[in-house]
């Protein structure tokens, strides 16, 4: 017995999935954001602490390509920081942030 065929819609379609999946795509993980003067900046230290907007245990946001598309919470794994996803933003929520 022969396999049946792919139709050339889904050949086509898989050429195009596959053509996508080699795109590098820049991924951040903010931890929280702060504004501090030059002057400020230039006393930082070895063991000087940053204060950041977040709190402790709020979630991380994970953008790819500076969007928002994820939060989550560190983990470590094999001693590497990680981070689980807990989150994933809602196309709607991404429109919204756009406008």
């Amino acid at each position: 017995m022969s396999e049946k065929p792919e139709s050339t819609e889904n050949g086509q379609e898989r050429q195009n999935l596959e053509f996508i999946l080699d795109i590098p795509l820049q991924v951040t993980v903010e931890l929280g954001r702060t504004k501090l003067l030059v002057k400020d900046i230039l006393q930082l230290n070895q063991g000087a602490v940053v204060e950041l907007t977040k709190l402790a245990g709020e979630p991380l946001d994970i953008f790819v390509n500076s969007k928002l598309v994820a939060r989550g919470e560190a983990v470590v794994v094999n001693e590497k920081f990680g981070v689980r996803l807990v989150d994933i933003v809602s196309p709607n929520e991404r429109v919204e942030k756009i406008l």
